[in-house]
């Protein structure tokens, strides 16, 4: 099995000891992507996910247009509830 060493990176990271199971061996191209662990600051701020602990007070709305700015990215969305007391996720894109 040539698995992306990434893979065992996280595994090892995770403490994740199960075996993996692959249907069929494929290859891919850098052409069509860039590994994760091979972008730059600016690939991964427009294609990740920020998990923020956000403090009660401003809206989850009033958040994500901080990170806009912050990031200087077009759009952002978040995920979770809109309650003042609840966690969630914020996306740049």
């Amino acid at each position: 099995m040539n698995f992306y060493n990434f893979i065992y990176k996280i595994d090892e990271f995770c403490s994740y000891d199960n075996p993996w199971k692959v249907r069929k061996e494929e290859e891919t191209s850098e052409k069509y992507g860039v590994y994760p662990d091979k972008r730059n600051v600016e690939q991964l701020i427009k294609n990740s996910i920020i998990n923020l602990d956000k403090p009660p007070g401003p809206t989850s709305h009033e958040v994500a247009f901080w990170v806009k700015k912050m990031f200087n990215v077009n759009k952002v969305g978040h995920g979770g509830t809109l309650e003042p007391l609840a966690w969630g996720g914020v996306i740049p894109r």
